[in-house]
């Protein structure tokens, strides 16, 4: 589908390009960038699109929700704010656990959001605070989905007691 660089102001073209491929966001001006509704409907058609929205746009928790719904990766352009919200984190590690990286340091620290992270991804342990990493359950469970993560066990113990058993 080829884009027409001088219509990347028109909103009414842009709305229908990106209506059938989401990435063509990308060569929208910056004020269609910002256009929720040009945005939305991006994302809508492609998750993905969320990289060439404009940085307000990654702050609309619907916008970023609609994207990492669609694809849980894309937390990696959520806002500051955002990648302080529980809801949007937690449904962004559900899909893809490697997103606790991009958590907030408070989320970090939260065993639900850190469970469902490792239990999709273990060694995502690596990110999750030192007092999660000294958790049995989160520990186990991370160590269950991928045995490497014992190396990222705060616990000293656990560490050891994991090894043990495992010979």
């Amino acid at each position: 589908m080829e884009f027409e660089k001088e219509k990347s102001n028109d909103k009414e073209y842009v709305l229908n390009m990106v209506s059938k491929q989401g990435s063509l966001l990308d060569y929208a001006s910056e004020e269609l960038k910002n256009d929720r509704e040009v945005v939305l409907t991006a994302i809508k058609q492609d998750g993905n699109a969320l990289e060439f929205a404009g940085k307000d746009l990654k702050d609309d928790k619907e916008i970023v929700l609609e994207s990492i719904k669609k694809v849980g990766w894309t937390a990696c352009y959520v806002s500051q704010r955002l990648a302080d919200d529980k809801e949007v984190i937690l449904d962004a590690v559900k899909i893809n656990g490697q997103e606790l990286y991009y958590a907030s340091k408070r989320l970090r620290d939260d065993y639900e959001v850190v469970y469902e992270a490792v239990k999709n991804k273990g060694l995502i342990l690596k990110y999750a605070s030192k007092r999660l990493r000294q958790n049995k359950d989160i520990v186990m469970v991370a160590v269950e989905n991928d045995k490497r993560a014992i190396e990222y066990i705060a616990d000293e113990n656990l560490k050891k007691e994991l090894l043990e058993n495992e010979n």
